[in-house]
């Protein structure tokens, strides 16, 4: 597979890019590179290697779910510069 002048000025189009004529070349030979080198990747040995998602064994570090007592409405107003009826008061934002 490789990439082509009218493949790249097609991508150029969609991103909405306007590319000159040397640029276009070079885009040509930088995606080819990219694509021969994915190429080369193909031809390695794979058998036997699991897939993984990350190269170290990462693993989600969580804590025990624990119900706690909660803030009182009180406690949790006591700093606020406004309320009214229980709930914080800030300005409108809407008109």
């Amino acid at each position: 597979m490789s990439i082509g002048m009218k493949d790249v000025e097609h991508v150029a189009n969609l991103a909405r890019l306007e590319l000159s004529v040397d640029e276009k070349e070079q885009f040509v030979g930088q995606l080819n590179a990219i694509l021969k080198y994915a190429e080369k990747l193909g031809e390695l040995d794979t058998d036997g290697v699991e897939p993984t998602s990350h190269v170290l064994p990462v693993t989600n570090v969580m804590r025990e779910d624990v119900v706690k007592e909660s803030l009182s409405n009180e406690a949790a107003l006591l700093n606020a510069p406004d309320d009214e009826d229980g709930q914080f008061k800030v300005p409108a934002v809407l008109e």
